[in-house]
């Protein structure tokens, strides 16, 4: 059965795929710095309409390079790992869409209704922004606990996720989604490096 996993093409490329959306996130994010902060800059600044565009982009690419990681490495990290990917991706989905609404509607409605970025942030808005927030990460951290848990990875590697949940937590700010990014594709080098699917230590497998 692990075999038949790790024989998906999706598992095959987690590698790669991991270097791609890692270096995809943190450049999108360190992008944003050079953005402009007016809304003005919001909808006519190339520069900020791209970046905004690219980091909504590079979650998309985060969802299927975090799918193909967890399919490489699921037999190895047993059930926690499972219910942790199953939070890092929807947080990862949750806060893409969050990004989505910043990256192609905002600077339409910076366009057309400047307005509404003076008005006040409340009911749904507040819940559906804070949920993304939360949810992206908290799953980051618990996906590096399931590393940390399950020892397949060098334990700096988990560590480095969790502590970019944490700083994941305001990814919405840049550059706070970078170390998200960039632990993903230290990640991405040290599986194409191993090429050989994710095996737990003997302690491990008998959890």
């Amino acid at each position: 059965m692990n075999s038949r996993v790790n024989d998906l093409p999706l598992a095959r490329a987690a590698g790669p795929l991991a270097v791609v959306a890692g270096a995809l996130v943190v450049l999108a994010d360190v992008g944003r710095l050079f953005g402009g902060r007016e809304v003005a800059a919001f909808a006519t600044d190339p520069l900020t309409i791209a970046a905004g565009v690219a980091y909504a982009v590079s979650f998309t690419v985060l969802a299927v390079a975090l799918t193909a990681v967890h399919l490489r490495d699921a037999p190895a990290l047993g059930s926690f790992g499972a219910w942790a990917f199953g939070v890092a991706l929807a947080g990862v989905v949750f806060f893409g869409g969050n990004m989505w609404f910043d990256g192609f509607a905002g600077p339409w409605l910076a366009a057309v209704v400047p307005e509404v970025f003076a008005a006040e942030r409340s009911g749904t808005l507040v819940v559906g922004a804070l949920a993304s927030y939360v949810l992206f990460g908290l799953g980051w951290m618990l996906y590096g606990a399931a590393l940390l848990r399950a020892r397949v990875h060098p334990w700096p590697l988990g560590v480095a996720f969790v502590i970019s949940g944490i700083l994941g937590l305001a990814a919405g700010a840049a550059p706070f989604g970078a170390p998200v990014g960039l632990v993903f594709v230290v990640l991405g080098v040290e599986i194409s490096r191993r090429r050989s699917p994710a095996t737990p230590p003997p302690a491990a497998r008998a959890r």
